[in-house]
């Protein structure tokens, strides 16, 4: 396999561009690569090149676009996962199979039950190692789209912030006797749009509040099955199953 690396400044018609510091440092030490050495880069932005790598040096690492490659098709349905954060590292384990699977977008949110502290998030350290966690998925699954990240949010406010698509909300068997959205049709039905937002609790569920709150602003309320899965498998085992319905897998 050809290795990978994400080049941002990389646009079409430029025949050279420098990589980011580590993604040099990731070609010049660890896959100890050198000039001459045949390489894929991506921009992030859909678009891919097979290169070679012109220049290892102090100063960075440069690469010669040839020639364009097809890399990984983009689902369909455009997804954003809209994501309570999970405690310890399950939240770097989901946000690397999220991004395998072909979502296009991630929303963290602060819920009322979730368990990690506001404060964990005053800086930017956790946002950029969750950054590089989804850079290296995309290098890994051969995508060559970089899911946008966005800065955690409170529930609230991510319900009054202006959204396209559908939203559909993730709720465990008994917080939807009724089976709000439960069959093939209406789930197809749901990617219609080509854009829907997959809301997921946190390990402890939404609670009663958020729920009557989630549907005050048009939510739909989905369950999958009669069995409570674990926050970090749901939202997995929900975006498999949309993208089966939606024809995206």
């Amino acid at each position: 396999m050809v290795p990978r690396f994400y080049a941002p400044d990389l646009q079409p018609g430029c025949a050279s561009v420098t990589l980011p510091q580590t993604e040099g440092e990731h070609l010049a030490r660890v896959m100890r690569l050198g000039s001459g050495d045949v390489v894929h880069v991506f921009d992030g932005r859909g678009h891919e090149w097979r290169a070679t790598v012109a220049r290892v040096g102090r100063t960075g690492v440069s690469v010669d676009a040839l020639e364009p490659v097809e890399p990984a098709p983009e689902p369909r349905v455009r997804v954003t996962l809209v994501q309570a954060v999970l405690k310890g590292d399950k939240m770097d384990d989901l946000l690397r199979d999220a991004t395998m699977l072909g979502v296009a977008a991630i929303h963290p949110l602060l819920t009322e039950r979730t368990d990690v502290p506001p404060p964990a998030f005053s800086g930017s350290h956790r946002l950029e190692r969750w950054h590089r966690i989804v850079i290296s998925s995309v290098k890994q699954c051969g995508r060559a789209v970089v899911p946008a990240l966005a800065p955690p949010l409170r529930l609230t406010e991510y319900l009054s912030s202006p959204c396209a698509g559908v939203r559909l909300m993730l709720v465990e068997p008994e917080a939807n006797p009724a089976g709000e959205l439960t069959s093939d049709a209406a789930l197809r039905q749901s990617g219609a749009g080509g854009d829907v937002h997959v809301l997921v609790g946190p390990e402890g569920g939404w609670a009663p509040e958020e729920l009557a709150l989630a549907r005050q602003h048009g939510c739909l309320l989905v369950t999958f099955g009669r069995r409570t899965l674990r926050a970090d498998a749901a939202p997995l085992v929900a975006l498999g199953v949309l993208q089966h319905v939606w024809g995206d897998l």
